[in-house]
């Protein structure tokens, strides 16, 4: 966390989803090449998927895990923060369900497509931060709407203050 404010919030989640991705694709092939439908791993295969489900832990455990959290908490209105923040909860509660529910089921049906299913939605999210994300590095809170209403593609959805309309209106 003491990166956050240094290095930025895009930063860590580019450089987390790059490595959860490479993690999961390493493990997904393994597991298509030395599987198949019906086998085994050999002892060094096996400890190589280990090593590469650690670098993902690792990779979500210090960006995407955290900044999930920290980049909502951030990025709504004070006017709106507790019910923002509420969703944010609610949402990420229902899909860590659907995951824990669905990973087994998914595991059996499309063995180590699995890990490719997965990596797509890493690369998924990477891109969507990547480019819908605006940085909130050492901005503070209340300077937050600026933020989004000077951010390429927010801006045509969030629209002017209204405050700043009323002055525009007044001259």
């Amino acid at each position: 966390m003491i990166l956050v404010d240094k290095v930025g919030r895009k930063a860590l989640f580019m450089a987390g989803g790059i490595q959860m991705f490479g993690s999961l694709v390493v493990v997904g092939g393994i597991m298509a090449a030395q599987l198949g439908d019906q086998g085994e791993l050999s002892k060094g295969y096996a400890y190589v998927v280990l090593i590469m489900i650690c670098v993902y832990v690792a990779g979500f455990g210090w960006s995407w895990g955290p900044l999930g959290w920290l980049v909502p908490s951030e990025i709504f209105p004070l006017e709106i923060r507790s019910a923002g923040q509420s969703i944010t909860v609610a949402v990420s509660l229902l899909f860590t369900f659907i995951f824990a529910q669905t990973f087994l089921a998914l595991l059996c049906a499309f063995k180590s497509g699995t890990f490719f299913f997965f990596g797509g939605w890493v690369v998924a999210m990477t891109v969507f931060v990547h480019y819908l994300l605006p940085e909130t590095k050492n901005m503070p809170i209340e300077k937050m709407e600026r933020v989004w209403r000077e951010h390429w593609f927010w801006k045509n959805i969030v629209g002017e203050n209204i405050v700043e309309q009323s002055k525009r209106e007044e001259v």
